[in-house]
């Protein structure tokens, strides 16, 4: 039934819980992972800013703040998917609109099925503009599962 599965992942226990759940789903049907983490560096700053010391309302990070911060997100998710006995097949960290760059890789790999969590890092800004996973589930041309 599915044969390539994208999972969005922005560390957040609810997209923590949606790669679980890919994983699980990759399992029953010997499908793939594609795993997407769209880095921001005003997401870096907040999670940056839970380490004592750092001063992340005034200061943005550095480039390479934001890639030693993704980085770190694959390699969290890689150990998720370890758990769950799945090897992610490609991790894409390209900057940008997360749930473009969600969308654009499901149409890349002809994914069949797109997973994420219902709230993720970003749902201060959801408030305003609208969420990730909503927008990927009114622009995928494919299956999208949100998970609470």
């Amino acid at each position: 039934m599915f044969k390539r599965i994208v999972a969005g992942f922005d560390g957040s226990p609810e997209s923590e819980h949606a790669l679980r759940l890919a994983c699980d789903l990759a399992q029953k049907y010997n499908a793939e992972i594609y795993l997407v983490h769209t880095p921001q560096p005003q997401t870096v700053a907040f999670a940056m800013g839970a380490v004592a010391g750092y001063h992340a309302v005034t200061t943005l990070p550095s480039p390479e703040e934001v890639e030693k911060a993704s980085d770190k997100m694959v390699k969290s998710a890689e150990a998720i998917a370890s758990e769950n006995d799945v090897k992610i097949t490609r991790a894409q960290t390209e900057r940008g609109d997360p749930a473009e760059q969600i969308i654009a890789c499901a149409e890349a790999c002809d994914a069949d099925l797109i997973v994420t969590g219902r709230r993720g890092l970003g749902s201060l800004g959801s408030l305003l503009q609208g969420s990730t996973t909503q927008s990927v589930n009114h622009h995928a041309t494919c299956a999208c599962l949100s998970v609470v």
